[in-house]
């Protein structure tokens, strides 16, 4: 059975983020692991903390502590951003560190692609696929540019 523990993490401009650790019952350290993945999710999404209200990790054994393998370690990350879907990465390594950290990047990935996108359509105007952004170049007259 998983445990949790719940934090209200304060990210550097100091907004609080809520962020869920849970693990299964064959990971070891808990207290010291739920410290690490809260400073690796605190890097991991810190250009867009303003949009990410929560993150939940799950952390796991994949083999149930039963033998060990080459991808036997599993992360997960869960964000939760406002006004977006959740955005889920998962990734497994031989350790638990490894999985932590693979996991952090491609949530770090995620959180661009998402977001950036979101920007893309803020800026075009509805329907027209034209920047909505207003460009004018003064002339050295000082007078705008003809509109078109």
């Amino acid at each position: 059975m998983p445990e949790a523990g719940t934090r209200d993490v304060r990210a550097s401009k100091g907004n609080a983020m809520q962020v869920q650790v849970e693990t299964d019952n064959h990971v070891e350290g808990r207290e010291r692991l739920i410290e690490h993945v809260e400073g690796v999710i605190r890097d991991a999404v810190d250009r867009y903390e303003d949009q990410v209200t929560h993150v939940e990790a799950h952390l796991g054994d994949v083999n149930s502590g039963d033998k060990a393998g080459a991808t036997d370690m599993r992360c997960m990350f869960e964000a939760r951003l406002a006004g977006l879907k959740n955005i889920a990465v998962k990734h497994q390594a031989e350790s638990l560190h490894l999985a932590i950290e693979g996991a952090a990047d491609k949530l770090t990935k995620a959180l661009e692609s998402a977001l950036g996108k979101q920007q893309d359509r803020q800026r075009r105007h509805r329907g027209t696929g034209e920047l909505s952004a207003d460009v004018t170049r003064d002339f050295d007259d000082g007078t705008p540019p003809p509109l078109a």
